[in-house]
């Protein structure tokens, strides 16, 4: 399946990714680099970002019980917040993303 991302200034990516089960993959938000009185913030004292843009889902998972498919609740291009330290960190042609399962997601914007 290919996904179409459209990014803020225009640019159009495709991306060959279909996550598996329950899981969803998700480009972080840039970290902060100014505070808000304007003070600029060093890259090694950046917190690590807890929002992102959904970019693809897997289809869900199957229940244990009946063995139904439970689908997933957000779709591409849903905005997140998420734990700090979910997911798992990988890079893909060029660009961070995170691997993570539903339950990490908090909040959908």
């Amino acid at each position: 399946m290919k996904f179409k991302l459209i990014k803020s200034n225009s640019i159009v990516m495709s991306l060959n990714v279909k996550p598996i089960g329950d899981r969803i993959l998700i480009e972080a938000a840039p970290a902060e680099t100014k505070t808000a009185s304007g003070i600029y913030i060093p890259e090694t004292a950046q917190e690590k970002p807890q929002r992102g843009t959904v970019v693809a889902v897997g289809p869900g998972r199957y229940a244990d019980t009946t063995g139904a498919l439970i689908p997933i609740t957000v779709k591409p291009g849903d905005k997140v917040l998420y734990g700090k330290f979910a997911g798992q960190e990988f890079t893909l042609e060029g660009k961070d993303y995170l691997i993570m399962r539903e339950s990490d997601i908090y909040v959908v914007l």
